[in-house]
C-alpha cells in the first residue's frame, strides 16, 4: 500500500527580480557578473583575462559565449569590458505560497494496468480542457519526445515520475542536488513535471503526455532562488547535451524596461536590454537546436499592452511561447460542463506577451460549501486549482497537491507540444510545433488579449 497526501499549494508562484548586491561591512561582498564575449565566442585565455581584470572565473557557457565571474573589485566592469559586455548576474526569487491547506491521505491498492484508471485522474480537469484524452485515444501520448523541466528540486522517487525520468540526462545547477529537500512540503518542480508527463501507471495522476521522457533540470534552489546564469546554463544544457525537444519553464523575472533607478547595476534601459540579450543568446541557441520553449507569463495580473514599462523574462525572450492561465469557476459543481475558459485573476495578459493559454486554476468560486470529486471532499473552490504530483519529504509516501498559477498553465502546453511532436515522428522544428498549436487551439478569436492564439487543444492537434 502506498499513501498519497493531497494538499493545496499556493496561488501566485510569482518570481521577483532582485539584483545581487554587496552587503554592509568593511570588506566588499563579492558580486557575480555575466560577460558576453564579443562575437559570442569566449577567448581561449578567458580565465586569465578575468583574473587580470580583478575577478575569478566561476563557470562558462561556451555554446553562447558567456562567462560567469565573481569579483570584489569596484572597477571590474570597466577593466573587463575588453573581454565583452558585462551585465549583473541577476537573482530571481519565487514568492512564498499565499495559501496552503493539508489534504486527505488516500490509500492506494496495488497499481492495476493503466487504461487511464489512475485513481486521482478525475481531479485533473485541465486534461479535459486541452482534450488530452482525445489525443491518447488517437494513439498519441508523447512517445519518443524529451521534455526538459527547468525548475526547483524534484521528488526523485515519486512513483508517478520515476518511470518517465531520464536520470542520466537530468542535472542540478544549484549545488543542492536534484532531489527536493526543503523543509516545506510541496515542490514546485515536482508539480510541473507531473503535469507534463506523470506516468499512466494506475497510480495517482497522469501527465498530459504520459509517454514522454522527462529531463529534470534544477536551476532554482528548493526555497525558490536562482540566478540568470543558472537559467541560461540550464536552457543551453537542455537544448544541447540533454537533447530536449521541449523546454518547460515555470519561472520568470519582472524587469523594468527603463531600468531601476535604485539599482546602479540595472538603472538604465541599455543595461536592461543587455541583460535580456544574455537570455536571448540561450533561447536562440535552443531554438536553433530544435527545442520548443514554453514559459509561464507571470502572475501579476498585468495588462502588458498598457504597462509597456515592464517585461517578463523568459516569457518575452526570443523564440519563447508565453502562456497565460485559465480557470473554471465551480468546476466540481458540474465537471462535465464547466471547462477552464476564464482568465485567471492573477494571470498576466495582453497581445504583446501572450502566445497561448492553458489551465492554471484559481479560487474565484464565491461559495465555501463542500464538493466531492474522486472520493475527496473539499470546499468546492479547491477543485478549481490544478492537481498534480508533489513531495511530502517522505520517500514512503506519494504526494499530490493542488496549486494555481501560470506556472501550472505552462506545463499543460509543454505536454501538448510533446504530443504534437510525437505524432510527427518525435522530431519537429519549433516553428512547425507553434503552427500546429495555433491551428488547433480553441477560442482563437474574440479574446486574443487574454488567450493569445487560443487555448491549446491536443485532440484537435492530432485529429486527421
Amino acid at each position: 500500500m502506498r499513501k498519497a497526501v493531497a494538499a493545496l499549494a499556493a496561488l501566485g508562484l510569482l518570481i521577483a527580480l532582485l539584483a545581487v548586491s554587496a552587503g554592509a561591512g568593511a570588506a566588499p561582498a563579492a558580486k557575480s557578473y555575466l560577460i558576453m564575449a564579443k562575437g559570442e565566442k569566449l577567448p581561449a585565455n578567458v580565465a586569465a583575462q578575468v583574473q587580470a581584470a580583478g575577478g575569478t572565473l566561476t563557470s562558462t557557457i561556451p555554446q553562447v559565449g558567456i562567462a560567469v565571474v565573481s569579483t570584489t573589485s569596484a572597477d571590474f566592469k570597466v577593466k573587463a569590458a575588453k573581454i565583452g559586455t558585462v551585465v549583473p548576474n541577476v537573482k530571481i526569487q519565487l514568492v512564498d505560497p499565499l495559501r496552503k491547506v493539508e489534504g486527505p491521505i488516500v490509500e492506494f491498492a496495488n497499481p492495476p494496468t493503466s487504461n487511464d484508471d489512475d485513481e486521482l485522474f478525475d481531479l485533473q480537469y485541465g486534461h479535459d480542457t486541452v482534450d488530452a484524452v482525445e489525443a491518447w485515444n488517437a494513439g498519441e501520448r508523447g512517445d519518443g519526445v524529451r521534455v526538459a523541466v527547468l525548475d526547483t528540486g524534484f521528488d526523485t522517487d515519486h512513483p508517478d515520475l520515476v518511470p518517465n525520468v531520464d536520470f542520466a540526462a537530468s542535472k542540478d545547477f544549484t549545488g543542492e542536488g536534484l532531489t527536493y529537500h526543503f523543509a516545506d512540503p510541496f515542490s514546485h518542480g515536482t508539480h510541473t513535471a507531473g503535469t507534463v508527463a506523470a506516468a499512466d501507471n494506475g497510480l495517482g495522476t497522469i501527465g498530459v503526455a504520459p509517454d514522454a521522457t522527462l529531463i529534470l533540470v534544477k536551476m532554482l534552489r528548493d526555497e525558490g532562488s536562482g540566478t540568470f546564469a543558472d537559467g541560461i546554463a540550464a536552457i543551453v544544457y537542455a537544448a544541447g547535451p540533454a537533447d530536449a525537444d521541449v523546454i518547460s519553464m515555470s519561472w520568470g523575472a519582472r524587469v523594468p524596461r527603463e531600468g531601476d533607478p535604485t539599482d546602479p547595476e540595472l538603472d538604465t534601459p541599455e543595461k536592461v536590454a543587455e541583460l535580456k540579450h544574455a537570455l536571448n543568446l540561450a533561447t536562440r541557441f535552443a531554438f536553433k537546436q530544435g527545442a520548443t520553449l514554453v514559459a509561464s507569463a507571470g502572475n501579476d495580473g498585468e495588462n502588458y499592452d498598457e504597462n509597456v514599462g515592464v517585461m517578463s523574462l523568459p516569457a518575452m525572450a526570443d523564440n519563447v511561447l508565453a502562456i497565460s492561465a485559465t480557470t473554471p469557476i465551480g468546476w466540481a459543481k458540474d465537471p462535465a460542463a464547466n471547462r477552464s475558459n476564464n482568465l485567471a485573476s492573477y494571470s498576466n495578459y495582453g497581445m504583446s506577451i501572450i502566445d497561448f493559454s492553458a489551465p492554471g486554476g484559481d479560487i474565484l468560486y464565491p461559495g465555501n460549501e463542500n464538493c466531492t470529486v474522486a472520493g475527496l471532499t473539499r470546499p468546492c473552490w479547491v477543485f478549481d486549482l490544478v492537481f498534480s504530483t508533489g513531495s511530502s519529504l517522505n520517500p514512503a509516501i506519494a504526494s499530490y497537491f493542488w496549486s494555481g498559477g501560470t506556472s501550472m498553465a505552462a506545463p499543460h502546453v509543454s505536454g501538448v507540444a510533446a504530443i504534437i511532436i510525437g505524432a510527427h515522428g518525435g522530431d519537429m522544428a519549433p516553428r512547425d510545433v507553434e503552427r500546429i498549436l495555433k491551428a488547433s487551439a480553441d477560442d482563437k478569436v474574440g479574446r486574443p488579449k487574454f488567450f493569445g492564439r487560443g487555448q491549446v487543444n491536443a485532440g484537435n492537434a492530432v485529429a486527421p
